[in-house]
């Protein structure tokens, strides 16, 4: 059996730092919580931290 999508339940700081090293494993990921805006905010929080991660990594070239 082959793991293929990874389902998180809260979008909170840890949720959604584990929803981001997971999909940046090649897994689709499902990031659940108690309501929408609070996985729009681990949204954000992915993307900001995904966009740090990427002026990193062009400064350091």
């Amino acid at each position: 059996m082959t793991i293929q999508t990874f389902g998180i339940i809260g979008a909170g700081q840890m949720g959604n730092g584990i929803a981001q090293v997971v999909a940046m494993s090649g897994l689709e990921v499902i990031m659940n919580d108690i309501s929408e805006a609070f996985v729009q905010r681990g949204l954000t929080t992915i993307t900001k931290s995904l966009d740090r991660a990427e002026k990193m990594r062009c400064w350091a070239a």
